[in-house]
């Protein structure tokens, strides 16, 4: 299924049964079977995003994400990839992709990120983890483990 004015590149690799809403900017990603994406949602190239996953409306994954099976992103939640991020470079040049490094993330299988969630660059979230609602993560999550503020801090080991 695809949604109406959705942008999805040719050089993007859809599995089978996968639900795309309107809206969507996909383009050099890969998404695994039967995952939902949600309107809104712009999936930058390099990253990839697992089977049976649901990524809700308004979410940001940008280069370099990697999301395993049977994840949960809720609504609004942005992934960042460069920790010292900069328009220009010292010399007053705009900056390219040659000049910042990128800061991969890991959401390990069965993880859910709830609702307008900001996920730091070179994070990982382990396994069956819970990120609470408006969570900015700013360290690896534990397997099975519940964070949640700001920055994120453990409610509940697993």
């Amino acid at each position: 299924m695809r949604g109406q004015f959705s942008c999805i590149a040719e050089d993007v690799k859809l599995g089978r049964d996968v639900a795309i809403y309107n809206f969507v900017n996909l383009y050099g990603c890969e998404i695994g079977d039967g995952t939902r994406i949600g309107s809104f949602v712009e999936i930058q190239k390099g990253a990839r995003i697992g089977r049976n996953c649901k990524i809700s409306s308004h979410t940001f994954i940008c280069e370099g994400v990697h999301v395993e099976d049977e994840v949960f992103i809720g609504h609004g939640v942005n992934f960042i990839n460069d920790k010292y991020p900069r328009a220009t470079t010292p010399g007053g040049e705009l900056q390219t992709e040659a000049d910042w490094k990128i800061e991969s993330t890991i959401v390990r299988r069965g993880a859910s990120i709830g609702t307008g969630a900001v996920i730091l660059g070179g994070i990982i979230i382990a396994e069956r983890a819970i990120v609470g609602a408006g969570a900015v993560v700013t360290k690896d999550v534990p397997a099975g483990a519940i964070v949640a503020g700001n920055p994120s801090r453990l409610i509940e080991k697993g």
